[in-house]
């Protein structure tokens, strides 16, 4: 008999054993040599076909596909309530501070003599805003823009004929908004 290596089904090298007889000295060796199964005869060792094998390779396989999806969706849900709590945190924090912010400006607008008590209040709030803006907060524009009840809450309106339709004319108090989300709505006086 010859002994040869070939490839078997998984992949693996095998020994397999051929019929051919090349040398007679081989013969007593013949009870050293064990022959190795093939495909056919491991089922039968384990008392199931090679379909039912497949059939339950491929149910693992999907299992396996189904759980690294979920695992997947989990992990992006998670993230996304993560930045979520964020931005809300983020949110309160600045709502708690834009009075803070209005009370700045006021003092800014108020007229004064002393030039060195002006020129303090506008660092003061320029570093305030600088700050907040590091959260990501933005000003919403008003003046001069159409009135957009997403952004805007009309406290007023006037008839006013130079203006155009639902045209913003003044801003009683500043509008912020984060990202998208509008975290303070600006108060304005609309026209027509």
């Amino acid at each position: 008999m010859m002994i040869s290596k070939k490839e078997n089904f998984s992949g693996r090298w095998g020994i397999i054993v051929d019929e051919e007889i090349k040398d007679e000295n081989i013969e007593e060796k013949d009870d050293i040599v064990e022959e190795t199964k093939t495909v056919e005869d491991v089922p039968a060792s384990t008392g199931k076909t090679v379909e039912e094998l497949e059939a339950e390779n491929q149910d693992l396989e999907d299992r396996y596909k189904r759980v690294l999806a979920e695992f997947e969706n989990y992990k992006k849900r998670n993230e996304k309530e993560k930045n979520f709590r964020i931005d809300m945190i983020t949110a309160d924090v600045v709502t708690t501070m834009l009075p803070i912010m209005d009370n700045l400006e006021k003092a800014l607008a108020a007229e004064t003599e002393d030039t060195g008590y002006k020129e303090g209040i506008a660092m003061v709030a320029k570093q305030f805003s600088t700050a907040l803006a590091s959260f990501g907060l933005e000003e919403i524009e008003s003046v001069g823009k159409r009135f957009n009840p997403e952004f805007h809450d009309a406290v007023s309106h006037v008839e006013d004929p130079s203006k155009g339709e639902q045209e913003i004319i003044q801003e009683c108090r500043k509008g912020y908004k984060i990202r998208d989300k509008v975290i303070r709505h600006s108060m304005v006086i609309v026209a027509n």
